[in-house]
């Protein structure tokens, strides 16, 4: 392993819950290896996986068009219950769960195992991808291959003796899961196969391991095979799932035919060009002291919270990101759980989850992670057209709150979740894909595409005004909150004016030379602005009348500060102002981890460094992650969830560097625990890559422009211009006063 204390971690002991199991993964297949000598476990997932119920009929949006305006009359002559009967009488209905595939093993024969894994070690290297346990001459090592779509195990020692099956017996597997195995001894070793159809069902998914056995012998014994004296055994593995039979021997085929050929270090080195590459770009060093950063996960985990455990989480979230990202960006749970009965059916949840989770691919560089954002957006469009359609009657796009990653129908809501009123979605989904174009420097024609159509949705909706000539956005919803004096579904919630405001305004950007880039332009403007309430914060809903609930874990109103700029310190103070008044109001409910770093994203943006420090102590000081450096939704380990882990990178990012197309911004608001470090690789939205060095002294940029233009760059004494020449280096220093 190469990734040294600043690029992977390690464990004194194998996993003894899936929660601690290390992580790889390619953003199709993952793998949570436990790293055990006498059971060599290593659970199998592909994003694919999702369990159909049968209840496809009804996975449709509601069709509530006819009785729109209806609702708009009542809602806004001010019956503030109305939009509790807009529905279809449906129950709540959760997306499609997503679940485990099976674990292959490998266990010591009897009388040949090292006691439970004594004397072993296990670690994971984040720059490769590659786990690896050790115990004694045992080793083995697994990884996930993102050039050859397989996963990869090794495992080596003088004398194997064990058995190997394909075990789909993972907890919550339903009883009436249809189970298949097959082996047949090749040349090479054994293929397994395991298929299983889900009740009810004719979908199935089907595995493939090919064991290539050197040395020793290798016989039927099924499940599986048992294998005597060899000195390795090479597994590749992969999970299909489909409907009707799946030729194994073709599957069998393509594994022996993998263009690397059959050693691991050859199908190593492709993966590495792709992973390594993409990990790389980005580093933190915050000057730890070697001998912490030595030291354990967990053991980091229970000190007090210092720089050695900020580098490690902020390493390992780049990792998990990256590692989840693919075929799709990120679930709940990224691309992993040992359950299938994944908490909140580990979907993709749309109204604040997803982007937490991607919030740091375009500063950290993981161009990856956005590509796969895009993808799954642009796969769902036509069901979102539908959304817009039978809920709305208009034109464009309309986004759920959830989704399996297969559906991007609305049909998840009910009277405390009206999601099916949600409109700010596909603004707020579209978002992290023109940070991605501004970076890069180019417009990708589906955004634009995209833009538009979100757009002629709002040319649609926003038929409505207020006694001033405003627009009005009836009904509205701010995710997941209500007023504390009415219902849940409203008028005029601040999401949903932020982001009307920008679709328009983005999509114009985006066809400036079209007719409708005027038109667009002029809807925006009559918008309303925000209202600032009677405690002189940013309401939640800039509606008269509606009362502010304010313990909540979401922060959906300040949509306007984080991630858009439309409220902001150096145009817009005394918005910006109204909003960190919010920002102290805001209790944190039920301490979910993506609700204090959602909090700590917008403090960043209107620079409170100590409310930054705060909210990143209560998740960092609250066991919120597991040995194996993924976390929980909750404190003290509760629920799997990747939403503190894949966002915590985004937070140090945006205390230390901030940037907007015309904009830099240095040190903003870096908490107490970053007094000093480096950051390298950084990308920035006017297109220049940014190495920052800070100490208490001084700080250090150098900033490596594409392109040609002039920022302002922010200081404690105001905007001083910056200009930039591409291919020019420019360094910047700064010192403290």
């Amino acid at each position: 392993m190469t990734g040294g204390p600043l690029h992977g971690t390690w464990e004194p002991a194998p996993a003894a819950r899936w929660e601690d199991a290390f992580l790889s993964g390619n953003g199709h297949h993952g793998a949570l290896v436990f790293g055990d000598p006498d059971d060599d476990r290593v659970i199998v997932t592909h994003h694919t996986l999702v369990r159909p119920d049968g209840d496809d009929a009804h996975r449709v949006p509601p069709r509530l068009a006819a009785g729109l305006p209806a609702l708009q009359d009542r809602l806004l002559s001010g019956d503030l219950t109305a939009a509790e009967t807009f529905t279809d009488g449906r129950p709540l209905r959760w997306v499609r769960p997503f679940h485990p595939a099976f674990q292959t093993r490998l266990r010591a024969a009897p009388g040949t195992g090292t006691g439970t894994g004594s004397g072993s070690r296990r670690s994971v290297d984040f720059s490769t991808g590659e786990t690896e346990a050790v115990a004694g001459a045992w080793r083995s090592r697994v990884f996930v291959s993102r050039a050859d779509d397989v996963i990869v195990q090794q495992v080596t020692a003088p004398h194997l003796a064990l058995d190997l099956c394909l075990d789909p017996h993972l907890p919550g597997a339903p009883t009436g899961l249809g189970i298949g195995h097959g082996a047949v001894l090749t040349p090479e070793g054994a293929l397994l196969t395991l298929r299983a159809r889900y009740p009810g069902s004719d979908l199935a998914f089907t595995g493939v391991t090919l064991a290539a056995v050197t040395g020793g012998t290798t016989t039927l014994a099924p499940p599986g095979v048992r294998v005597t004296g060899a000195r390795e055994i090479l597994l590749l593995t992969r999970v299909r799932r489909h409907t009707g039979e799946l030729d194994t021997v073709a599957e069998g085929r393509a594994l022996r035919d993998l263009p690397a050929g059959q050693s691991y270090d050859d199908l190593l080195r492709p993966h590495l060009a792709l992973h390594r590459t993409a990990y790389a770009r980005v580093a933190l060093d915050l000057g730890a002291d070697p001998a912490e950063r030595a030291l354990p996960g967990s053991e980091l985990l229970a000190r007090t919270p210092g720089a050695a455990l900020l580098e490690r989480l902020f390493a390992a979230g780049r990792y998990h990101l990256l590692s989840s990202s693919g075929l799709n960006p990120p679930r709940l749970t990224g691309l992993w759980t040992g359950d299938w009965d994944t908490a909140w059916s580990g979907a993709f949840t749309h109204d604040a989850n997803l982007n937490l989770q991607t919030a740091s691919a375009a500063a950290a560089a993981l161009p990856e992670v956005t590509e796969a954002h895009a993808d799954h957006i642009h796969r769902q469009l036509p069901h979102w057209r539908d959304n817009a359609r039978a809920v709305f009657g208009t034109r464009g796009v309309v986004a759920p709150a959830h989704s399996d990653g297969e559906s991007g129908h609305t049909y998840h809501f009910n009277r405390e979740y009206p999601l099916h009123l949600w409109t700010a979605g596909a603004d707020w989904l579209l978002k992290p894909l023109v940070d991605h174009d501004e970076t890069r420097g180019a417009r990708d024609p589906r955004t634009a595409a995209a833009l538009a159509e979100v757009a002629r949705f709002y040319e649609d909706f926003l038929t409505r005004t207020d006694a001033d000539g405003h627009l009005v956005v009836v009904p509205s919803y701010s995710p997941e909150n209500r007023p504390a004096n009415a219902s849940w579904g409203a008028i005029n919630a601040a999401m949903d004016l932020s982001a009307a405001r920008h679709a328009l305004r983005t999509a114009a950007d985006y066809h400036p030379d079209t007719p409708d880039a005027g038109r667009w332009r002029a809807l925006a403007d009559r918008l309303p602005p925000h209202r600032v309430n009677e405690d002189g914060a940013l309401a939640e809903w800039a509606w008269p009348g509606l009362e502010d609930s304010y313990d909540h874990r979401h922060l959906s109103h300040l949509y306007g500060v984080w991630p858009l700029e439309e409220i902001n310190p150096y145009d817009t103070p005394a918005l910006a102002a109204a909003a960190h008044r919010a920002l102290e109001l805001r209790g944190a409910e039920n301490d979910s981890a993506h609700g204090h770093l959602h909090h700590a994203l917008i403090a960043a943006r209107l620079g409170d460094a100590e409310r930054v420090g705060h909210a990143l102590g209560r998740v960092l000081d609250g066991d919120f992650f597991h040995a194996s450096l993924m976390s929980a939704h909750y404190p003290r380990r509760d629920v799997y969830n990747a939403d503190a882990a894949h966002t915590l990178p985004a937070v140090l990012i945006e205390a230390l560097v901030q940037s907007a197309p015309d904009r830099l911004v240095l040190l903003p608001a870096p908490p107490a625990v970053l007094p000093s470090g480096t950051l390298r690789g950084v990308r920035t939205r006017f297109g220049a890559t940014l190495d920052l060095t800070w100490n208490p002294h001084g700080t250090t940029a150098v900033l490596r422009p594409t392109r040609s233009l002039r920022v302002a760059l922010m200081t404690s004494s105001g905007a001083e211009p910056l200009d930039l020449v591409a291919g020019e280096d420019r360094v910047l220093t700064l010192r403290t006063r």
